[in-house]
């Protein structure tokens, strides 16, 4: 994860949030969760940049999409009882997959928010499509 490349992949979920007629936030964090790149639509929820690098850190410290970690969380889930400080368990978070030889690894996330639900995952997956097209 770069900082140029980070750049474009926020740029891309802007642009989507622009046709889904969305104001959101969107951070793209690296492999050790660390803001790379954020940027917040005007008009985006008060909310938003707290959500969307929650979003984008839980990606990447459980290697799957936000939109599958609530219903692990649940009481009898495989994540029940994980502390829920940092964790976003709400759709818009998608891990960056990279592979290096020895198998896939997580590199970096991407968390949305401000929009639907829906909204945030489809501005998410732009950015990520940015992230697999490089």
């Amino acid at each position: 994860m770069n900082l140029e490349l980070a750049l474009r992949m926020t740029e891309a979920a802007l642009r989507q949030a622009i046709r889904e007629g969305a104001s959101i936030s969107v951070a793209v964090v690296d492999e050790g969760g660390n803001l790379v790149s954020f940027q917040r639509m005007d008009g985006a929820e008060i909310s938003g940049p707290a959500l969307a690098a929650g979003k984008a850190y839980t990606s990447v410290a459980l290697r799957r999409d936000t939109a599958d970690v609530a219903r692990h969380l649940a009481r009898g889930g495989e994540l029940a009882g994980l502390p829920r400080e940092r964790f976003v368990a709400v759709g818009g978070g998608i891990p960056l997959w990279a592979d290096y030889g020895e198998g896939e690894r997580v590199v970096g996330g991407v968390g949305v928010s401000g929009g639907s639900v829906a909204q945030d995952v489809v501005c998410a997956e732009a950015a990520a499509v940015v992230w697999r097209t490089r």
